[in-house]
């Protein structure tokens, strides 16, 4: 494993806790829990409201037509975004026993849902859930099960392959994607024992960065290989990445100096950049 010297920049200070990062339009989008905001932010850093979420926005993404789809986590609902305001697309709370979480959508406007699994702020010991995708339509289907916290995901440019991160399974896993969306073949991309990845994204090399929420760090995995380079975060944890900017090599990351609440108040969560060599690839 190669660690980094990588200057780490400020992007956007004196947010709550940003998530779910992505970059669209020539622009980073993301979430805010504890400020209940979906946000963009324009080359400089200034940043947009897009939409309020009370009940705290996650998982960001766009179906093929521009529609924009987030994730309410605590009232776990699929909501559709157009100016300024949301409508549910989708009910999970049926489907799932956590908050809803990170999410991707696919070329097809397939959306495919992660969910804690328990209660992770009341001490709950965790336990595996489903994955959920919510088809175009409204449709809620289980994806995969048995999964340790699924929570940031990538597919292949191909749309073949989709890699989760499994938060508490501290691993990344793949599925191959069927036509019609279906996942079959689980099988570990990496395991990252010691590590708790939280989101993710994917270079043009087939290499995931990886967000270590408990490590300070972010990592980039290579299937077969492992971790292979590290850039680390003295002073705060991350929790979120992508890759973006005008030439897909610079790395965003959400960082924040705890979860839960209480930190959150604090508002010392930023979006920090690193320059890396290899541009971003696939979704989201």
């Amino acid at each position: 494993m190669t660690t980094l010297t990588a200057t780490l920049d400020d992007f956007v200070v004196g947010l709550c806790f940003p998530e779910a990062p992505r970059w669209h339009a020539g622009q980073l989008w993301f979430s805010d829990f504890y400020r209940h905001e979906i946000l963009r932010a324009d080359a400089q850093g200034h940043i947009d409201l897009i939409a309020r979420v009370d009940a705290c926005p996650s998982g960001l993404g766009w179906r093929p037509d521009g529609a924009m789809l987030a994730v309410s986590m605590h009232d776990c609902r699929l909501l559709h975004v157009s100016d300024g305001e949301t409508s549910t697309l989708a009910t999970l709370s049926g489907h799932v026993p956590g908050p809803c979480n990170d999410m991707l959508v696919d070329a097809m406007g397939r959306a495919y849902i992660g969910n804690f699994g328990f209660d992770l702020y009341a001490g709950e010991t965790p336990r595996a859930t489903d994955l959920l995708c919510v088809s175009p339509d409204g449709t809620v289907r289980v994806a995969a099960r048995e999964l340790q916290f699924p929570n940031g995901m990538a597919l292949t440019p191909d749309g073949r392959t989709l890699i989760v991160a499994e938060t508490f399974g501290q691993r990344l896993s793949a599925f191959d994607v069927a036509p019609d969306g279906t996942l079959a073949h689980r099988r570990v991309f990496a395991d990252l024992a010691g590590s708790y990845p939280d989101g993710i994204c994917l270079d043009a090399e087939g290499a995931i960065w990886v967000a270590d929420a408990r490590g300070n760090r972010v990592l980039r995995v290579m299937e077969g290989r492992g971790i292979v380079e590290m850039i680390s975060i003295t002073d705060q944890q991350c929790y979120a990445c992508m890759l973006g900017g005008d030439d897909g090599r610079t790395l965003f990351l959400c960082t924040a100096p705890g979860t839960g609440p209480e930190n959150g108040a604090r508002r010392e969560g930023r979006i920090r950049t690193a320059r890396v060599d290899v541009p971003r690839a696939g979704l989201p």
